[in-house]
């Protein structure tokens, strides 16, 4: 009876025991530490051998393989047991995915085999797996065709996520000189202020490019398509560029030159694009009057149609945008570097009515023969700056249209001041001619009355044309640029 008593009572102590020693263990995570301990423990009889996936090739080309290992592992559950594991929002504002920390590790299961994941990021970004050796011939290759079976899918619902990227200036710490962003622009050709017939041009030259790669190739010629966008500012170059990586569904690459150092730096940019993208350089004109050089300039044209242009710019389209074509050498418009030139002009009557329609919701206004015969006598302001008067007012669209009358109007009165200055430099031009031909001795007249009228009224034109500028300052409608 005692002994059975004794054993009764050393199995509940046992009991007890297992169970404080399961909550001390869970409770206080040491049975993390148990498992790695063990782990190492078990590396100590095994032999590992590990396989780099760098995010960049030999030849610094986007590595595809790289891309599809990341979507795997943050599908993996085992990465919520990761010592520091990332939270980011997904395309829904509720979703929440994880991402694998820099140098943390996850581990998988494939066939019965125990695999690591190290996410490395050591001047530049690799995923390490390591494997057993024993397991290598049995496992790798299923295990790798498994990767690319489960995120193929995954990959291609992405490629409808469109991004734009910005480079950034050299640095010897990471090889990538790309960052981006998710691309939302919500710009469409619908949207832009653009004659519907050139639009459509555009829309169809875009198609025909699309479907034309074995044609390209049967001429010898790398598949891509230049467009150089000119006009002022604020006529709606970067919408457009926007519009076309809508239609297109490709990726935005933004090139800014004042970050980009040498011809190498060029080239090292090109190869870090990809397929399928817009490869967008701005303000072209203000750089070569900035920092134009012989070596830079001969860096662009490279980069525009070089031999590594030909080789790596496959499925791109390549836009420059300047204010003015005649700051530019010929040498770099010429065919071959750029294949379509669009001109984007000031604001006319018809824009003006396109602006209308999808800034007010309006067709047609009492207002309209008004604005219309103002754009007739010249005046003219920018996209931007109708859009914005438009957005200001737009819960009245009376107010609206009249405060772009306004604006009109104050912009004429402008140019006409201008017209009159020019009129009056000239002038004063002629007259310094006529005075010194008169000190020379070559021609001499007793009449001096006609310049003493010219010069009353220059001084009476003067005064008016400050009186004009003075009331324009104070205008809220314009802007200088």
């Amino acid at each position: 009876m005692k002994l059975f008593f004794r054993l009764c009572f050393v199995i509940f102590v046992g009991i007890c025991f297992c169970w404080l020693l399961r909550v001390l263990l869970f409770r206080t995570g040491l049975i993390f530490l148990l498992k790695k301990w063990c782990r190492d423990l078990q590396d100590c009889f095994h032999v590992y051998q590990c396989f780099r996936i760098p995010e960049f090739n030999e030849t610094s080309q986007h590595n595809h393989l790289y891309r599809k290992v990341s979507a795997y592992l943050s599908s993996l559950n085992a990465l919520e047991d990761s010592d520091f594991t990332n939270l980011i929002t997904g395309k829904k504002p509720n979703d929440i995915l994880l991402r694998l920390d820099s140098n943390q590790t996850v581990e998988d299961n494939f066939l019965g085999a125990k695999v690591f994941w190290t996410n490395q990021e050591i001047g530049s970004r690799n995923f390490v797996l390591k494997i057993r050796k024993a397991d290598k011939r049995r496992i790798l290759r299923p295990y790798l065709q498994h990767i690319h079976t489960l995120t193929a899918d995954e990959i291609e619902q992405k490629k409808g996520d469109l991004k734009l990227f910005m480079n950034s200036k050299p640095n010897n710490q990471s090889d990538t000189r790309w960052t981006s962003i998710q691309f939302k622009h919500p710009s469409t050709f619908d949207s832009i202020a653009m004659e519907t017939d050139l639009k459509e041009k555009v829309k169809s030259d875009l198609e025909s490019f699309l479907k034309s790669k074995q044609y390209y190739h049967r001429l010898g010629r790398v598949w891509k398509r230049s467009y150089l966008l000119y006009g002022p500012s604020g006529t709606g170059k970067s919408s457009f560029v926007a519009a076309m990586a809508n239609f297109l569904s490709y990726d935005v690459y933004n090139i800014d030159l004042f970050k980009v150092s040498d011809d190498y730096d060029f080239k090292f940019l090109l190869l870090q694009t990809t397929s399928k993208s817009i490869i967008v350089v701005e303000d072209l004109d203000r750089f070569l009057m900035e920092k134009s050089s012989a070596s830079s300039v001969t860096a662009l044209m490279n980069f525009m149609d070089g031999i590594l242009t030909s080789c790596c710019a496959e499925e791109r389209v390549m836009i420059f945008t300047v204010n003015s074509k005649e700051q530019v050498e010929p040498t770099i418009l010429r065919p071959g570097r750029i294949d379509v030139h669009i001109h984007f002009p000031l604001c006319d009557f018809s824009a003006f009515k396109n602006l209308a329609i999808n800034y007010l919701g309006v067709k047609d206004h009492k207002l309209f023969p008004q604005v219309e015969e103002i754009f007739h006598n010249g005046a003219t302001l920018s996209p931007a700056e109708i859009g914005e008067l438009m957005i200001t007012n737009r819960n009245s669209p009376s107010r609206a249209i009249k405060s772009v009358i306004s604006a009109l109007q104050t912009d004429g009165e402008r140019r006409r001041v201008g017209h009159i200055g020019q009129l009056l430099s000239d002038s004063g031009s002629r007259q310094s001619a006529a005075e010194s031909v008169e000190s020379s001795g070559v021609f001499k007249t007793e009449n001096n009355h006609t310049g003493k009228e010219f010069r009353k009224l220059y001084g009476l034109l003067r005064m008016k044309s400050n009186k004009i500028s003075q009331s324009l300052d104070s205008s809220p409608f314009y802007k200088v640029r």
